[in-house]
């Protein structure tokens, strides 16, 4: 008769040692856990259904927002002329709209306020989304 004491569990079921798992992998996990909640992963982009983008995911992406006074076109020997005083012409009249741009795409526009002895911007027009994807 053989004895099954000296193997009581075959060894695929074996527990793996406390030892054998390095201490930094414990960590690694925990900061992979980390990444996880701060970073989007690959399933946040997928659609919950067709046709549908996770909210939480487009509200967490930073975009690049500016306010465009004018624009100018000089010949590099004119820009190299410029000193402190120096006035640029810009295409713009007094009085017109800025343009609020996302990304360089204009969004909205706009009037320059002041508020608090900031600068700021009061939207007098905001480009339609139908609008704004022809220009995309």
């Amino acid at each position: 008769m053989t004895d099954n004491k000296e193997n009581p569990t075959p060894e695929s079921e074996a527990p793996v040692p406390a030892a054998d798992v390095s201490p930094g992998l414990e960590a690694e996990t925990a900061h992979e856990d980390d990444l996880q909640h701060m970073e989007p992963s690959l399933e946040d982009f997928k659609p919950m259904m067709p046709g549908n983008i996770n909210p939480e995911v487009l509200q967490n992406i930073v975009v690049t927002l500016s306010i465009e006074v004018g624009k100018a076109e000089i010949k590099i020997k004119d820009l190299m002329r410029l000193t402190q005083g120096s006035v640029v012409e810009l295409d713009r009249i007094a009085g017109e709209p800025l343009d609020l741009l996302v990304n360089n795409s204009v969004v909205a526009q706009g009037e320059v306020v002041l508020v608090n002895d900031r600068y700021g911007v009061r939207l007098t027009r905001v480009v339609p989304s139908s609008e704004r994807l022809k220009l995309i």
